[in-house]
């Protein structure tokens, strides 16, 4: 974690040597924090921030002019940005709380009249007008949504939903064309918590796709997360936010403990659930564990023992381990 700022961690490796196009949202820049969290957490990737014109027709314009140019591995785009993204056809792409219906949420929010720009602009321009043909004009672009997509394109968009957005809310339109549609712990406007916990586990899936990277697994069972009281186990969300970086992470229970993930894991869990009543089948790297399993397929971690008897312990383990 960088020294200015207690939830920034830096990852070299990922997206290393990768294009990656941020699209902003509605009155912002390419100088938002957004893109510095990008450029921070991604040193090694090229991160192109463009400011977006007002008009939207001049917005998706560029947009491919620059889509055409640099070839993006990955597109990223919030809010307004989202729309964009979703039209931005064949690339991987994020949709952070995607406004699908821009048009309509410009009424329903009073973003009209004279509005002035929340960051700083290349151009330094300040603010700038939205009538009723400028509303208009971003509906029309909103009707382009969904247009000419593939089944290969619906495997390549994730629509990330934040729990506590009262600005837009498409999941259920979103999530009727694609299937990688998950809700995150957040609000409309992403701050560092929410950003580190839920879009940099996506971004980390897309990258090791496209590098056919296979990590290391680990299984975990749900027993060893919770206490008496449903509650987290001390250190569990540390643990899991450092085994993610190096290791695909399972979690196994015998009843659904979709919600309970949901929760208090979020996104990790998402996709990464295992129902089974027979551990000792499952074919990996590592078991944590409070069942007496017998023989297994995976490294057993007791959890309990006097070896991993706390998830300190588990976390000094594979801190030595070093992703192996």
């Amino acid at each position: 974690m960088t020294k200015e700022n207690p939830y920034i961690k830096q990852y070299p490796e990922l997206m290393a040597g990768k294009t990656l196009l941020y699209c902003h949202g509605f009155a912002s820049s390419g100088q938002s924090g957004t893109v510095a969290r990008l450029r921070e957490v991604m040193p090694q990737a090229k991160v192109i921030a463009p400011d977006l014109p007002v008009k939207p027709q001049e917005a998706i314009d560029l947009l491919k002019n620059i889509c055409q140019q640099e070839q993006p591995s990955l597109i990223i785009g919030t809010s307004m940005g989202g729309m964009y993204a979703e039209q931005l056809r064949g690339y991987d792409r994020i949709c952070v709380n995607p406004a699908l219906e821009m048009g309509e949420t410009m009424k329903a929010h009073g973003m009209t009249g004279t509005q002035q720009f929340q960051n700083p602009r290349l151009d330094g321009v300040q603010e700038f007008y939205v009538d009723k043909a400028l509303v208009k004009e971003y509906k029309d672009q909103s009707e382009h949504r969904f247009e000419g997509i593939t089944d290969e394109d619906r495997q390549r968009v994730y629509g990330l939903f934040g729990d506590e957005d009262t600005t837009v809310d498409t999941f259920d339109m979103f999530h009727e064309v694609y299937p990688n549609a998950l809700h995150f712990h957040g609000e409309h406007r992403m701050n560092d918590r929410s950003f580190m916990h839920s879009v940099v586990p996506v971004i980390r899936w897309i990258d090791d796709l496209q590098e056919k990277r296979e990590r290391p697994i680990i299984y975990i069972g749900i027993e060893c997360l919770l206490d008496h009281y449903q509650k987290p186990l001390s250190s569990v969300q540390k643990a899991i936010r450092m085994l993610i970086e190096h290791y695909q992470v399972y979690f196994v229970g015998t009843e659904d403990i979709s919600s309970w993930l949901t929760e208090h894991i979020n996104v990790p869990a998402w996709h990464h659930t295992i129902y089974t009543y027979r551990r000792d089948l499952l074919y990996g790297d590592y078991l944590i564990s409070q069942q007496k399993e017998g023989d297994t397929m995976a490294t057993l971690l007791e959890f309990g023992s006097e070896t991993f008897k706390t998830w300190e312990d588990i976390i000094e383990y594979f801190s030595r381990l070093g992703g192996q």
